[in-house]
């Protein structure tokens, strides 16, 4: 029997990749929203983030998120991706 395949996708903060369901989604939608997509299901451009406030840190200072959203990323989105992991903590 053929195994499935787990998608996999690459954490901005600390490049490796990790299984899709394991990561953060931000995503971008064609009307310029921005949004955390816990589903992961969402429409639209997504960026990938580790559950850990190290990764995001990092993903904010070298601004990766937003390069790979092509968007600027309003301090509220970043403000909700801090309180998202620290609950998950």
């Amino acid at each position: 029997m053929k195994q499935k395949k787990i998608p996999e996708r690459l954490c901005l903060g600390c490049n490796v990749s990790k299984d899709k369901r394991e990561l953060i989604r931000v995503v971008k939608t064609k009307q310029g929203e921005i949004f955390l997509d816990k589903t992961g299901k969402a429409n639209g451009r997504g960026a990938y983030i580790c559950n850990n406030a190290r990764c995001l840190e990092k993903a904010i200072k070298t601004k990766r998120i937003a390069r790979s959203l092509s968007t600027e990323i309003p301090e509220e989105i970043y403000q909700s991706l801090r309180q998202a992991i620290d609950c998950d903590e």
